[in-house]
């Protein structure tokens, strides 16, 4: 089965609130860019639909809960590494498996 890339969008403005925006990138396609702007670190994912910039505290200098949310992204996107390469092992096992059963079915019916 194929999928098709998407990008999904959910925003939630109401009166006396503070809005909310959501965003889920369901695509492969996103470019990601190291910035240092104006002495201060900015990491962009780009895809065709939609830019996100993560940066420090209001555009300002580093500070001590700016490290704290770098070291968790860091150990975030390890494990997301981590689990696509262990979900990309095991469906091209599971392939490999179903692709020599089914070689097997074929020369018994032959």
């Amino acid at each position: 089965m194929s999928r098709e890339p998407y990008t999904h969008v959910n925003m939630c403005l109401r009166p006396g609130t503070a809005p909310y925006v959501g965003l889920s990138l369901y695509t492969s396609r996103v470019h990601l860019y190291n910035l240092l702007v104006e002495g201060r670190p900015v990491l962009d994912l780009t895809s065709a639909d939609a830019v996100v910039s993560i940066s420090t505290t209001g555009a300002g200098p580093v500070t001590d809960q700016d490290l704290r949310f770098a070291r968790q992204l860091h150990q975030a996107t390890a494990r997301y590494l981590a689990d696509c390469e262990r979900l990309h092992a095991n469906q091209n096992a599971s392939q490999h498996t179903d692709d020599a059963t089914s070689k097997a079915t074929d020369q018994t019916a032959a």
